[in-house]
């Protein structure tokens, strides 16, 4: 059975700060899905958080794309700031850039990942939502569940993983993108991928079978808006098991907390906690950055799950250890490397300190 798996997110209110979804607001999104599924658009939906963002995760066979699609989510957005204006949420709609949807909600605010494939004997997926981090904060996890055999056996053991992945990465700044093989062409991969600020994987496919194995939402809210209207929250889809890695291989890269973009207003370096679902909502210094994982077993396109993912025992050193680089990180307060490098600062105060003070700066002697 082919079929199309969309999550499309966005941030419109916050419960209480940026910290939460509320409830209302949820159950509104609800109804529009329930809608869609009984008219015959969807096939099946799940609707959760993460932090402040509402997730929309919806099968179909409308394609990548497809306007139908993209406008009810727009549509079930729009639903959802009115409600959050109603109890005056924080930021109600502000991941909403435009007056009016123009046929596609790329471009428009919203973060969009899917992918068509045709349905398995048995389809295990993982979708893993962040929130108070960018779009390239999936390239590391991405790199070592597709390229690392010291994370993912199955690279060197599995006869139909042996011949590797291609990852098609975006130059977000330079709107360009490029293919790159594992294993002949990881050098060159990490390159472009360890600058996650400008850099980000899109895809990812494996190359003994030519399938789509992950897709993510590279949209980048400020380079969209020209001003800092709150991070990317990026969203990740994972095909496991079989041609892909195992189950297991693709939670193993959470293991260990990496340091990511984001955290309080979008503009520090803090660590990615890999936690439940039910402790997705960040309050220190608006975080540190969360990431919760949802696992769903597809039939027929219809959604039986989710397992939250990360609801283990395994996971606890992670938090502890996330914690701990919490607070090394603070300890620099506004100083790097806590604080980004100002390039990018860009949609904040800086330019307008700059411009105030250019008069102030002479040539050195």
């Amino acid at each position: 059975m082919k079929l199309t798996l969309s999550v499309i997110k966005a941030d419109i209110g916050g419960f209480v700060g940026h910290s939460a979804s509320h409830p209302d607001v949820i159950n509104e999104a609800s109804e529009s899905l329930s809608k869609a599924k009984k008219e015959g658009l969807l096939i099946d939906y799940h609707i959760t958080s993460c932090g402040d963002d509402i997730q929309l995760i919806m099968t179909h066979q409308q394609g990548d794309e497809s306007e139908k699609i993209h406008r009810l989510a727009w549509d079930t957005f729009v639903a959802g700031t009115e409600v959050a204006k109603k109890l005056k949420l924080y930021g109600a709609g502000q991941d909403l850039l435009s007056d009016a949807f123009a046929g596609n909600v790329k471009g428009m605010g919203p973060g969009v990942a899917e992918m068509e494939f045709e349905e398995r004997k048995s389809e295990p997926v993982l979708i893993f939502m962040a929130d108070k981090t960018s779009a390239g904060a999936w390239n590391m996890p991405l790199y070592k569940m597709f390229a690392d055999p010291f994370n993912t056996i199955g690279l060197v053991i599995a006869p139909t993983m042996h011949s590797g992945f291609a990852f098609k990465v975006h130059d977000l700044k330079e709107h360009k993108k490029i293919t790159l093989n594992a294993p002949e062409d990881i050098y060159d991969l990490l390159v472009f991928i360890g600058a996650p600020t400008r850099f980000a994987i899109k895809a990812v496919f494996s190359r003994e079978a030519d399938e789509i194995a992950a897709v993510t939402s590279t949209e980048r809210l400020s380079l969209i808006a020209q001003r800092y209207v709150g991070k990317d929250d990026p969203v990740c889809i994972v095909r496991c098991q079989g041609i892909f890695p195992a189950v297991g291989e693709v939670l193993e890269p959470f293991a260990a907390p990496i340091l990511v973009e984001g955290w309080m207003r979008g503009s520090h370096m803090g660590p990615l906690m890999p936690v439940s679902l039910q402790e997705s909502t960040p309050a220190r210094f608006d975080g540190p950055p969360r990431v919760v994982a949802a696992g769903f077993q597809l039939a027929e396109g219809k959604f039986i799950g989710p397992r939250d993912m990360f609801a283990d025992v395994s996971f606890e050193l992670a938090r502890q250890q996330a914690n701990e680089m919490a607070d090394m990180m603070r300890r620099h307060g506004p100083f790097e490397p806590h604080r980004l490098p100002l390039e990018e600062m860009e949609y904040t105060t800086m330019p307008q300190v700059a411009e105030k003070l250019a008069d102030r700066f002479i040539a050195l002697d």
